[in-house]
C-alpha cells in the first residue's frame, strides 16, 4: 500500500489550511505556496500515472481498514489520468490568476483554489459512492466561494442559482445512496459490482430506481440537456480563472458515469438494460445540438464559451452513451481536448475583457494587444469547433468512427457534423466582430485607456494552446493509452479483486447485510 495515493487529496487540504491560518494577509506567500503545491501535485500525479500505466491497480486503505468496511482510494489508469489532467490544468489557471491579478480582487482565493483541488482529486480517486458524494460537496462549497470571488450582484445571483441546482442533485444523490445501501448493505463500488449482479431479478426495484437517480445526478454535474440550466450564467459570470478551472468540473460527472456504469451497472446488466441508449444518447445529442446553437445565438463572448462547454460535453456524452470500448476510448481522448480548449477560451475571453469596455459581441475600438489575443482566439476557436489540424477534429473523427456500427449512427453523424458547422459560424461571427470589424472603428478622445494584458497571462494561455498542439501531435500515443484505459474499465475483475480481496491488518469478518 503506497501512501502516495492519498497525497493528491491531503496536500491541497493542508496547503489551504496553512494559507488561511498563516498567510492570510501575505499575498506573495499565498502565491508561492499555491504554485509550489500545484507543481508537487503534477509530480505526484505523474508518478501515480506511471505506476499504473502497465495495468496495476493501486489501493490505499485509510486506517488500514480493508473494504468494504473501510474507506479506500483506488488508482487505475482512468483515475490517475484524470488527476494528472486536473493538476496540469490547475497550474496554468493559477498562473493566469496571478498574472491578471484576479487572486487579489477578493479574499481567500488561493485557499479556496486548494480546497477545490482537494475535492476534484478525491472524486477521481475514491472507491466508495458515499465518499464520492462527500467530495462532490467539497467541490460545491469551494466552487461557490470561488464563483462569487470579487463580488458583484450578477455574480452573486449566478452563484445562488448554481448552489440551489446542485443541492437538488445532492439530495437525489442521497436518495440513490439510501436505496443502494438498503438493497445491498454496502456503498463500496468494487463490492457493489458483485452484489448487484447477485440480486434476485424479482427484487431489483430499489436498484433500478437508484441507477436512474445516479444517472440524473451525474447528468446534472455534466450539464447534460435538460439539466444544463445552471451552467451558462454560472460559468459566464464567474471570474475567468475560476471558469477555466470549472472546465474540469463537468468532466467529473462524465467520469462518474464512466466509472459507475462500467463497474456497478455495466451495459450487459439486465437490471439497467436500456438506460444508456434510451435516455442518455438522446440527451447527449440534444446537448451537442443545443450547445452549439447557443454558441450561434450568444450575444456575449463569455456566454458563447459557456455554451460551447455544453456542446463539447454533449460530444463526450454521445461517445460515452455508446458504452463500447471504442466509444469510451474516444470519449477519454475528447475529454482532454475539451478541457484544455474550454479553459483556454475562458482565459482568452478575459484577455479580451481587459482591453474592451465589455464582452458584448458588438463592434468596438481595437482591444489592447489585439494581434496576439486574436491569434490565440483563432487557435482556440479552431480547437473547439473541431477543424483540422487540431485535436478537436481528431476527437470528432474518433467519436464518429466509434459510432459507425451503432443503431443511431445516422443521427449521431448528422448531429456531430451539423453542430460543427453551426459552431463554426458562431465562432467566426464572434471573431470578426471582436477583431476584424474593430479595426474600422476609431477610438474616441474620451475613451479611457485600456491596459495591455500581463505577460504572465499570455504565458498561461499559450501553455494551454501548446498542450492542445501536443495533444494533436501525440494523438496516436494518447489514443492508444485511452484504449488501454477503456479495456481496463470493461474488464473490472482486477479492480474488484484488488479492492475486496486484499487483506488488511484490521479487516473485520465480512457479514451479509
Amino acid at each position: 500500500m503506497t501512501h502516495w495515493m492519498i497525497a493528491p487529496v491531503v496536500l491541497p487540504a493542508m496547503l489551504a489550511a496553512f494559507i488561511v491560518l498563516a498567510a492570510r494577509h501575505h499575498l506573495a506567500i499565498q502565491r508561492a505556496v499555491s504554485v509550489a503545491g500545484v507543481l508537487a501535485l503534477i509530480a505526484i500525479a505523474l508518478g501515480l500515472a506511471w505506476e499504473v500505466s502497465g495495468g496495476a491497480i493501486l489501493l490505499y486503505q485509510l486506517g488500514d481498514w480493508a473494504a468494504p468496511f473501510g474507506i479506500v482510494l483506488v488508482g487505475d489508469r482512468l483515475s490517475t489520468g484524470m488527476v494528472l489532467l486536473t493538476a496540469v490544468l490547475a497550474l496554468f489557471v493559477l498562473l493566469y490568476a496571478i498574472g491578471s491579478g484576479w487572486d487579489d480582487r477578493g479574499w481567500h482565493f488561493h485557499a479556496l483554489f486548494q480546497f477545490q483541488l482537494m475535492g476534484l482529486m478525491g472524486a477521481f480517486l475514491t472507491g466508495d459512492l458515499f465518499n464520492l458524494f462527500v467530495f462532490f460537496e467539497v467541490l460545491l462549497i469551494a466552487s461557490y466561494g470561488l464563483m462569487i470571488h470579487a463580488g458583484g450582484n450578477a455574480r452573486l445571483r449566478a452563484g445562488v442559482q448554481y448552489v440551489l441546482f446542485n443541492l437538488v442533485g445532492s439530495t437525489l444523490f442521497l436518495f440513490a445512496l439510501g436505496s443502494i445501501y438498503a438493497q445491498t448493505g454496502t456503498l463500496n463500488m468494487a463490492d457493489l459490482a458483485g452484489r448487484v449482479t447477485a440480486i434476485d431479478p424479482e427484487d431489483t426495484v430499489g436498484i433500478r430506481v437508484a441507477s436512474v437517480l445516479l444517472l440524473l445526478v451525474f447528468a446534472i454535474k455534466a450539464a447534460v440537456v435538460p439539466l444544463h440550466f445552471w451552467l451558462p450564467s454560472s460559468y459566464a459570470e464567474a471570474p475567468a480563472p475560476v471558469a477555466a478551472l470549472f472546465a474540469i468540473m463537468t468532466k467529473v460527472g462524465a467520469y462518474a458515469i464512466i466509472r459507475v456504469y462500467t463497474l456497478i451497472f455495466p451495459p450487459d446488466l439486465a437490471v439497467t438494460a436500456g438506460l444508456h441508449d434510451l435516455w442518455l444518447m438522446p440527451a447527449a445529442l440534444l446537448s451537442l445540438a443545443l450547445g452549439m446553437v447557443g454558441v450561434l445565438a450568444a450575444k456575449r463572448l463569455d456566454r458563447l464559451v459557456a455554451f460551447s462547454i455544453i456542446g463539447s460535453m454533449g460530444m463526450v456524452m454521445v461517445s460515452i452513451a455508446l458504452f463500447t470500448p471504442e466509444g469510451i476510448a474516444a470519449a477519454l481522448y475528447y475529454i482532454v481536448h475539451s478541457t484544455l480548449a474550454g479553459a483556454a477560451l475562458f482565459l482568452i475571453s478575459d484577455l479580451v475583457r481587459t482591453g474592451r469596455a465589455d464582452l458584448e459581441l458588438t463592434p468596438q475600438p481595437p482591444v489592447a494587444g489585439t494581434t496576439l489575443t486574436a491569434g490565440l482566439f483563432f487557435v482556440g476557436a479552431i480547437a473547439m469547433v473541431g477543424l483540422p489540424p487540431l485535436s478537436g477534429f481528431l476527437g470528432k473523427l474518433l467519436v464518429m468512427q466509434a459510432a459507425y456500427d451503432a443503431p443511431l449512427m445516422a443521427w449521431i453523424w448528422a448531429v456531430v457534423l451539423g453542430s460543427s458547422l453551426i459552431s463554426l459560424v458562431g465562432f467566426s461571427r464572434a471573431g470578426s466582430i471582436l477583431f476584424w470589424k474593430a479595426e474600422s472603428i476609431a477610438p474616441q478622445d474620451n475613451d479611457p485607456a485600456r491596459p495591455r494584458p500581463a505577460a504572465l497571462s499570455y504565458v498561461a494561455v499559450g501553455g494551454l494552446i501548446a498542450l492542445l498542439a501536443a495533444h494533436t501531435v501525440l494523438a496516436g500515443q494518447v489514443q492508444a493509452y485511452a484504449t488501454t484505459m477503456a479495456a481496463q474499465l470493461f474488464a473490472p475483475d482486477p479492480y474488484v479483486s484488488t479492492v475486496i480481496d486484499t487483506p488488511g491488518k484490521l479487516h473485520p469478518p465480512k457479514e451479509d447485510p
